[in-house]
């Protein structure tokens, strides 16, 4: 990942507008040699109600990203090349500005047999609100609070599939830090993170060789997948230093061995779903989970309506010593459907602590606008967080997003 504090703010603004040309309806004339053009380009505004930790931290920012995808098929549909970078400019934070790739692969496929060499994303899980088994890729964790977005993965991804189901095998010759707010961005605690100067466990740091197998099925209603990771811990720990005559926390990436479990039922309208770990980590074993169900109301009230009613149970028996922030947590949420021409729709929940009852709480919108014009509308906000929760670093970065994207 390339900081965009390397370039200048004309330099920026010169890019971006490039970028808008680029993607108007003309650039389809570009897509040459068989080569398919697609993507989205967006702006985007976040206002924090409350003063920060940290007077350096802004109120408000705003920020330009661009996600292109070019894709071929070859060979008669055998093969195919797949290129998404990514990027974002902020203009508060230059840890939140910066480039990626996100994928950038070739894939050969016979047939029953898959291998993909270059960047990718995978993904792992079943639930809403904690991916657990979702572990080759890391976090990108400046784009969003939730952990959804990801860094692209150097890796070889191998995949069988039989009557019996899917086996994939995984070579990861190459770690990647996890991204964190800058000193004047949001959301971060009161100490910055110094992601320039991460810690080991391994003396071979990032060029550690991980490695991860997964086999996956379908037998009736059970979709069902068993994994197993080994190598470098996702998520890091993290370690009180100074960087020059400021206490910053560093980054502590251990190793790590873990086997996960992910079902899910689908019961007519009910869909039950469950993850759960095993981790090793410093010669010590843990157990987390999370499950539960989303059940569906067609035609709500007679209407073109529909609603999923959500609740999920985290647990993880390491309790207040856990690296996460759901160890005896109760998640209760909707997600409605409008079922109309502009797709709109809304997820709302709120996730309770049961041991202290602090609160995180989040609304989620999107609505299409023309034809390829989306807006999305996002509040996150944490209540009643007590100073020994792994929350209150967060505790005063309530606030709001709006995004406008235009896809092409």
């Amino acid at each position: 990942m390339l900081p965009l504090n390397y370039f200048s703010s004309r330099t920026l603004l010169f890019l971006s507008l490039s970028v808008i040309i680029l993607v108007s309806p003309r650039a389809r004339a570009l897509e040459l040699s068989g080569f398919d053009l697609s993507g989205k380009v967006g702006v985007e505004t976040r206002v924090f109600p409350q003063s920060a930790f940290d007077s350096r931290q802004s109120d408000a920012d705003v920020s330009f990203f661009v996600a292109p995808e070019i894709y071929r098929d070859l060979s008669n549909g055998t093969a195919r090349f797949v290129f998404s970078p990514y990027g974002r400019f902020d203009a508060n934070d230059s840890e939140r500005s910066h480039l990626d790739i996100r994928e950038l692969y070739y894939e050969k496929i016979w047939s029953s047999w898959e291998l993909a060499l270059g960047v990718k994303q995978v993904f792992w899980g079943v639930t809403e609100t904690q991916h657990l088994v979702d572990f080759i890729n890391q976090t990108d964790f400046v784009e969003n609070f939730d952990g959804e977005d990801k860094l692209g993965q150097p890796m070889v991804h191998l995949t069988h599939i039989g009557s019996w189901g899917i086996v994939e095998a995984f070579a990861l010759p190459y770690f990647r830090t996890r991204t964190f707010a800058g000193i004047d961005g949001r959301l971060r605690g009161p100490l910055p993170i110094d992601t320039d100067n991460p810690i080991y466990e391994s003396d071979a740091e990032e060029y550690h060789f991980d490695w991860a197998l997964r086999w996956s099925h379908t037998i009736g209603n059970l979709d069902f997948g068993v994994s197993h990771f080994s190598g470098t811990n996702r998520a890091p720990s993290f370690l009180l230093a100074r960087d020059g005559g400021e206490l910053v926390l560093r980054p502590f990436y251990t190793q790590t061995e873990r086997t996960g479990l992910e079902l899910q039922w689908t019961a007519e309208t009910i869909l039950w779903k469950f993850e759960g770990v095993s981790e090793e980590i410093l010669g010590k074993r843990s157990f987390s989970a999370v499950g539960g169900f989303e059940r569906t109301f067609v035609g709500l009230f007679g209407s073109n309506y529909d609603l999923g009613a959500l609740a999920e149970y985290h647990y993880d028996d390491r309790g207040s010593l856990s690296p996460l922030p759901f160890e005896n947590d109760l998640f209760l949420g909707g997600r409605l459907a409008f079922n109309d021409v502009q797709s709109t729709a809304a997820l709302a929940g709120a996730v309770i602590d049961l041991d202290n009852q602090s609160t995180a709480i989040f609304f989620e919108a999107s609505r299409r606008i023309g034809e390829s014009m989306t807006i999305e509308l996002e509040w996150r906000g944490f209540v009643s967080v007590p100073t020994n929760d792994q929350l209150f670093p967060f505790s005063r970065d309530d606030h709001a997003l709006i995004s406008i994207q235009r896809h092409f």
